[in-house]
């Protein structure tokens, strides 16, 4: 069942079935980011590995070639597991993928996996917290979490408070307050702010991008 949340705040653009003719467009998610989707992309997969071994989970569908670039680079013995919440986005990577040897689509919510503990060696969260009201999100965060092993690293990358000097500091609060109302959040907290404390990890890595715009945060367990 898709939240309400959701299906409230974001039926535009990704739970009504015209929302994937309209943005399922490479060129139209670079814009969106400013030109910047590839360059986020190979930054996640940087994390990921030139090779990529073992279990991994992407949590939620994503609009562009993410998802094939993993594919791409999974080792025979590897699998990859996308989850989502809402059934035309599950529909639409059916369709995007070529080859889903390796692959398994699942409709799961991100707040409540399905998945055992520390059963992925990685787990990639990308443009999907600022989506997300606090509650979810915090859940959300959690379960990447939980279930990923020990050594294993959780990846998220999204938006990000920019520097003083950056346009985009003024250019994108209008823009994020009218179509994304979770996103300010990603600008006024950290997203360590959200982990659970009783989870343990072993290291935390930010970067930022683009004047500080967009971020990487790599958890390793």
């Amino acid at each position: 069942m898709v939240p309400e949340y959701l299906e409230k705040t974001y039926w535009w653009a990704y739970t009504h079935p015209n929302a994937v003719r309209v943005f399922e467009r490479q060129w139209l998610v670079n814009l969106i980011l400013w030109g910047n989707f590839s360059r986020l992309r190979d930054l996640a997969l940087q994390d990921m590995g030139e090779v990529i071994h073992g279990q991994v989970l992407q949590v939620a569908c994503v609009y562009g070639n993410l998802t094939e670039h993993i594919v791409r680079r999974l080792d025979p013995q590897a699998r990859l597991s996308v989850i989502d919440v809402a059934p035309v986005q599950i529909k639409n990577l059916h369709k995007k993928l070529n080859d889903k040897s390796q692959v398994s689509i699942l409709q799961q919510d991100a707040s409540r996996m399905a998945f055992a503990n520390a059963s992925q060696d990685t787990t990639l969260v990308f443009f999907l917290l600022h989506e997300m009201p606090l509650a979810v999100r915090r859940k959300t965060i959690s379960e990447a979490l939980r279930v990923t092993k020990p050594g294993g690293k959780i990846i998220f990358v999204d938006y990000h408070k920019p520097v003083s000097s950056s346009p985009f500091r003024y250019i994108m609060v209008p823009i994020l307050t009218t179509l994304e109302p979770y996103a300010m959040d990603l600008w006024n907290n950290d997203i360590t702010a959200w982990l659970p404390a009783a989870v343990s990890f072993s290291q935390i890595d930010k970067q930022t991008y683009f004047g500080g715009l967009y971020q990487k945060l790599v958890i390793t367990r």
